[in-house]
């Protein structure tokens, strides 16, 4: 076996350290070798990016660096900045999680792609250099590369910005990439396309790669081996199919189980994680996840576990003939061979990780499926409670400080009709910027459309008068996106969620019996009702936000992506609760999201909007398992899926290029610019595409604006062929 690139031994950064010590890393081991793809998960404040802002150099001042880092047999701690800046970009390259922050907004792209090239190439013309850039921005995907590089960060939308700091960090041919959190704030398709980029950057290269992420799918898609953090440690590493196929440390398996699945049944529940990390300004005593860890006994209390592997004894492995959870099996035969006395590179922080192993404790028993919540017994019918037709909004485009003179639109939200019946979920999907939040905005406005009408539990709101419309107002909520950003700090929490009683006039006696009973509803004890928003978790103020929109007993909830900003492990408690008050209060959501398997899990219908218009909707089953349009195809061969089988077998629709903008009109399809489908049919089929403007109209079961619905053969035969 080929010596490490990268080998990083008992690594610590405390923060600091003279005063109120921060342990932000603790003890932290692993290896990269060259051409290895690694990907290190966890949650939120586990140490993930720290750890890799102690390789690269760049942690701050405050910062005290212990163990050991060494790069290709150098030792890497204590250099100065001078001598870590001969090795950055050109040896080990950084890709950051906000490509806007991470660029120097005064500088064009081609200059600071051009300046890391002739940093470490002083031989390197002007001319070379920008021809090599020009290059770059070519194999990273981003089209006219030569006008491109005259553009400033501002100019590009999000993905095109992550591929030039993709290009930035490959720009030297460097050994070791380094990406942190690259996918986070991007759209399904983009991030499919970004990690298409990595991927080609590593093979390109033959760089060795660190990929710091939170999304499980993401990782069994693309790495290697996996190392799985968790209050400043790695407390399980593995390779990346016995990790998902084999977890040893409670916490992994929690992690699993709490993720919303594609390929899982809609109606199995999820499984929160309880609990939150723990502080990190103190060293722990135990294992760190005792206290929410299910399967924990008094020894875990006792000292913090060491990172071993764990073995299997003839007891735990069962009885010849069986198959056993942990035994190595013959997946041909399904036969069981001898299980070796350890398995081979795989490592857990957990003192009952040879239980796990054997199959002597169930993974399922320790984090076990919460029961199901019995519907409301109320038959609704077909009640429709809300109901767009032909909804229109358009924003003037205008130019001139002085004299402002209207050049154009935005045509935000282009003639869309949707229906939400009562006591059930529409998910209404797709990439930033087709109009899903001015959808949502217009609704809330309760003001009546600009064109088209709004209808609320059937009352036009172009109708309502100002006290009409105060009432309607209780009727229907909205959960926003960012729990804290949402929340006033300046006010205790009583405050916070009593707030739509007190403009209703409920006598101020009631209204704190009130917020009790909601805060007992999300799950919360009535007792926090005095406490401020800093001090619950982010899971928690997000239940706050619902107990704010529950107060006024309302019949329609709108959630603004109402999980996107929680931990997976936070996310899959919050989805619980709100399927459970579905349940139980009869409410209608109108669920807004761009990540699909939560949308899969939770929406009883689905509508797929695409620049202003829907262009797929019907009951989420049928969407789903068989979509229709070319871009729904594509939404959902983007998503990650926590397996890695079901990764490497199926096939991917990429998207090519970034949504069009707003302001412009596209004859025919608006979807043909970046139409995989449009791409293999033959000259008189795209003519009807660049003169037709569909419509929604029904094939298999559901709406589809698409005319070239009877050639979808053509794109799985695409997909398969690229497996």
């Amino acid at each position: 076996m080929t010596d490490p690139l990268l080998s990083v031994s008992d690594l610590s950064v405390t923060f600091n350290a003279n005063s109120r010590p921060v342990y932000a890393v603790r003890g932290v081991d692993y290896e990269v070798r060259q051409g290895e793809f690694l990907g290190i998960v966890g949650e939120s404040g586990s140490g993930k990016s720290v750890s890799s802002m102690a390789v690269m150099g760049l942690l701050p001042s405050s910062a005290q660096v212990g163990g050991s880092i060494k790069y290709d047999g150098q030792e890497l701690v204590g250099l100065n900045d001078r001598e870590m800046s001969k090795l950055r970009g050109r040896d080990i390259a950084m890709v950051f999680q906000d490509p806007l922050s991470a660029l120097t907004p005064v500088y064009t792209i081609g200059q600071q792609i051009v300046e890391g090239l002739r940093l470490h190439d002083r031989s390197l013309t002007a001319h070379a250099a920008r021809t090599r850039a020009e290059e770059l921005l070519r194999v990273v995907g981003i089209p006219n590369a030569a006008r491109r590089l005259d553009a400033f960060p501002h100019e590009f939308s999000g993905g095109m910005r992550q591929r030039a700091m993709i290009a930035i960090a490959i720009a030297n041919d460097p050994k070791l990439i380094i990406a942190d959190e690259p996918t986070t704030a991007l759209d399904v398709t983009i991030q499919a396309q970004i990690l298409d980029v990595l991927q080609t950057a590593k093979d390109m290269t033959g760089a060795a790669v660190v990929l710091i992420t939170h999304d499980l799918g993401v990782v069994a898609g693309n790495a290697d081996r996996v190392a799985v953090m968790y209050a400043g440690r790695i407390v399980e590493t593995a390779p990346v199919q016995t990790l998902f196929r084999e977890p040893v440390m409670p916490y992994t398996i929690g992690l699993l189980r709490s993720m919303p699945n594609m390929s899982a049944p809609r109606t199995e529940r999820l499984v929160p994680l309880e609990g939150r990390p723990p502080l990190l300004t103190q060293q722990p005593t135990g294992c760190p996840f005792a206290d929410r860890c299910p399967a924990a006994i008094d020894a875990c209390r006792d000292g913090e576990p060491a990172l071993l592997a764990p073995s299997i004894t003839n007891a735990g492995a069962g009885t010849v003939g069986e198959t056993v959870p942990g035994s190595v099996a013959d997946l041909a035969t399904g036969a069981t061979v001898a299980a070796p006395a350890v398995l081979p590179d795989h490592t857990a922080a957990c003192i009952r990780r040879d239980e796990i192993a054997a199959g002597t404790l169930e993974r399922s028993e320790i984090f076990p499926r919460p029961d199901d919540i019995e519907e409301a017994a109320t038959d609704h019918g077909d009640d429709v409670v809300l109901r767009l037709d032909d909804v229109v909004k358009t924003f003037p485009l205008t130019k001139g400080a002085v004299f402002r003179r209207r050049i154009g639109e935005v045509h935000a939200v282009d003639g869309i009709s949707l229906e939400l019946k009562r006591g059930k979920v529409l998910g209404l999907v797709g990439e930033s910027g087709c109009g899903k939040t001015t959808t949502i905005m217009e609704i809330l406005e309760l003001a009546g459309a600009q064109q088209g009408s709004i209808t609320v539990n059937g009352v036009d709101t172009a109708t309502l008068s100002k006290r009409d419309r105060l009432a309607l107002r209780s009727d229907i909520q909205v959960v926003f996106q960012d729990p804290m950003a949402s929340l006033d700090p300046r006010l205790d929490i009583g405050s916070v969620i009593g707030e739509p009683l007190t403009v209703q006039g409920v006598p101020k006696a009631e209204i704190r019996q009130r917020v009790q009973d909601s805060l007992a509803l999300v799950g919360l004890e009535p007792s926090y009702i005095d406490r401020f928003p800093h001090e619950f978790s982010g899971g928690q103020r997000q239940r706050i936000g619902i107990a704010r929109a529950l107060i006024v007993e309302p019949k329609i909830l709108v959630l603004d992506e109402p999980v996107s900003a929680l931990d997976v492990s936070v996310q899959a408690g919050v989805i619980n609760l709100l399927e459970d008050l579905k349940h139980r209060l009869g409410l209608s959501y109108l669920f807004v999201a761009h990540d699909l398997s939560v949308v899969r899990h939770i929406a009883d219908d689905v509508a797929v909007m695409y620049l202003g218009r829907i262009v797929e909707y019907g009951e989420g089953d049928l969407v789903f398992d068989d979509p229709q349009h070319p871009y729904t195809r594509a939404l959902l061969s983007a998503v990650p899926v926590p397996d890695p089988d079901a990764e490497a077998a199926r096939g991917r629709i990429l998207l090519e290029g970034d949504l069009p903008s707003p302001t412009e009109r596209v004859d025919g399809c608006r979807f043909r610019t970046r139409c995989p489908l449009y791409q293999l049919l033959d000259e008189t089929r795209q003519e009807q595409c660049r003169s037709i403007d569909p419509s929604l109209q029904a094939v298999h079961g559901r709406g589809v604006a698409c005319i070239q619905t009877d050639q979808n053969d053509l794109l799985t035969q695409r997909a398969v062929a690229a497996v």
